[in-house]
């Protein structure tokens, strides 16, 4: 397993060389123990091949900046509505935290650079509301930054645009890092905060969303992703409605073509390089589209094959099997490929009396929490269906009860076809399950 774990390490290094990652992170994780640590992670992805770049919230700080100076303000849409003489202080802090972040990667002998590449225009008047100060994005200094990111620095924006006219207004850094991921085409979006934790503690999970052992959500496509904001609009947990704010970000950035979202919680060590280095990570990944999915076997995956299901071999719950003897019936196979991994496996052998076995099927311990076993045994009844089968069957040892939970009822092994019974080993005490079409 650790060798396994170890080629996966490689190949997502080698995959990510030279993508971009914006990275939106929270400034109540500056004052955070971890800080350093997240520092020290973006040093590494960076050094990694990775052309990054970040996105600091200043929340906190505008506020304690405002505060301090008996200026009020109210959030209204995720915007900070503030009259005209607070919007020097709002720059203030907002260059405040910057400098911080530019500061710990000069430790960590990382070049960052901060600019004012963003064009802004006013929000204005909204339903009879002067947003004042708050602005949104109207263009990006694309080629600025790209020359920032060849030579090798990390550009940092601050939350702060100007419009033509040189007037600075206030902006989202939540929706800057998203306009950000999507005018880069980023490989990856992420988003950092304290408590951004999906999982079935604070949340209604939907149906047939697949959970992580500590009830987290590693991984939601669009429209499950959709369905999980429907789901929690009335949740008044703190942490909860912060968590559908960055939800609902990594939801617009996908729409408009970042390849990959992420909801990182900031109070977790590592979180970043494990988010980027393994197959599940620590946080939630949003994707539209080629995360995972079945196909149909190819001589070349076959080691991936073999590897996989070398220790179900060793437990005594799948036969063995030689390279030869897969190769020989490949177009029976499919696989369940992860990020260009081969994550589980599973065939169909098709008899002339129309019954036909779902064998050799075995899933990667990591995956099988997600529903990647149900999955494969849905896709091999489907195809055993269209090609008229009048039955499936399958011979185990050990996984009867999954069997009978899907569906599936004890036959007599007598019924199994000839073939198949002249190569049926007695002393393994095989049961026969089968499930009529």
């Amino acid at each position: 397993m650790k060798a396994e774990q170890i080629r996966s390490v490689l190949r997502y290094i080698d995959r990510f060389k030279n993508a971009v990652a914006v990275i939106h992170l929270d400034d109540r994780i500056i004052d955070a123990p971890l800080y350093t640590s997240f520092i020290r992670d973006i040093r590494l992805i960076h050094q990694a091949g990775m052309r990054v770049i970040i996105v600091p919230g200043a929340r906190k700080r505008i506020d304690e900046i405002l505060a301090a100076s008996h200026i009020s303000w109210e959030m209204r849409q995720g915007c900070r509505v503030t009259g005209e003489e607070a919007i020097p202080l709002i720059k203030m802090a907002a260059f405040d935290v910057s400098n911080r972040v530019m500061t710990a990667l000069a430790g960590e002998k990382r070049t960052a650079v901060i600019g004012n590449w963003v064009r802004a225009r006013r929000y204005g008047v909204i339903e009879g509301v002067d947003y004042g100060t708050a602005g949104d994005v109207d263009r990006i200094d694309a080629e600025a930054v790209r020359q920032i990111l060849a030579s090798g620095f990390i550009p940092i924006f601050p939350c702060i645009g100007w419009n033509a006219a040189g007037k600075p207004f206030n902006i989202s850094s939540l929706r800057l890092a998203a306009e950000i991921a999507v005018q880069f085409k980023a490989d990856k979006l992420f988003c950092v905060a304290p408590h951004a934790h999906i999982s079935s503690d604070t949340f209604t999970i939907p149906e047939g969303i697949g959970l992580a052992e500590d009830g987290h959500i590693p991984a939601l496509n669009f429209e499950e992703a959709q369905t999980l904001i429907a789901q929690n609009q009335g949740n008044r947990n703190g942490p909860a409605q912060e968590s559908l704010a960055l939800l609902a970000a990594a939801l617009e950035a996908c729409s408009q073509g970042v390849v990959r979202a992420h909801i990182l919680n900031g109070e977790t060590d590592g979180a970043l390089p494990c988010e980027i280095f393994s197959d599940f990570g620590s946080g939630t990944m949003i994707y539209k589209n080629n995360y995972g999915g079945i196909r149909n076997m190819t001589p070349d995956d076959i080691p991936a094959v073999l590897n996989l299901m070398r220790p179900f071999v060793e437990q005594g719950i799948l036969l063995p099997r030689t390279q030869a003897k897969i190769a020989a019936d490949c177009a029976d196979y499919i696989v369940f490929e992860l990020d260009g991994g081969i994550r589980a496996c599973a065939a169909l052998h098709q008899y002339n009396d129309g019954q036909a076995e779902i064998a050799a099927l075995a899933v990667n311990e990591a995956f099988a929490h997600i529903g990647t076993g149900p999955k494969l045994l849905d896709f091999l009844i489907d195809r055993a269906r269209k090609a008229k089968a009048t039955s499936v069957f399958a011979l185990t040892t050990k996984t009867a009860d999954w069997f009978e939970q899907s569906g599936f009822q004890e036959g007599a092994i007598e019924t199994l076809p000839t073939k198949r019974r002249e190569k049926l080993n007695p002393a393994r005490g095989s049961k026969l399950f089968r499930l009529v079409l």
